[in-house]
């Protein structure tokens, strides 16, 4: 099965930008669907993007113009650029592979990698 591992969690002031890398071993990442999660504590999971094996993409309306999603097939990784962080983006972020990106259906996620936004 496809294992995920996340990297790229940080510390950053608002404003400031990371790159969240979502790195498969045990397969292939283009067969799935790929979704970006964040939790924070005391709140819900929300999605937070979404990229389908048919090049489309999906952001929630919280991270569009922020949030940039992508995939590098040959390295087997999808990447979350994240620019002009808000206080109310911290968060941990995982990925998650999945069948689709309608809805919310994911079958195997990573350990996730935790962003922090202060000042």
């Amino acid at each position: 099965q496809v294992q995920l591992v996340e990297s790229g969690g940080d510390l950053v002031q608002p404003g400031g930008s990371l790159r969240l890398s979502c790195r498969a071993s045990g397969g292939t990442l283009d067969n799935y669907s790929i979704r970006w999660f964040r939790q924070a504590p005391g709140k819900e999971r929300e999605g937070v993007s979404c990229t389908s094996t048919d090049g489309t993409i999906y952001y929630a309306d919280s991270v569009k113009g922020r949030f940039t999603i992508s995939r590098d097939n040959a390295a087997n990784t999808v990447y979350l650029q994240m620019n002009s962080l808000k206080p109310e983006d911290p968060a941990l972020y995982y990925c998650a592979t999945a069948p689709f990106c309608d809805g919310t259906a994911w079958y195997r996620r990573g350990q996730g990698t935790q962003v922090t936004v202060s000042s």
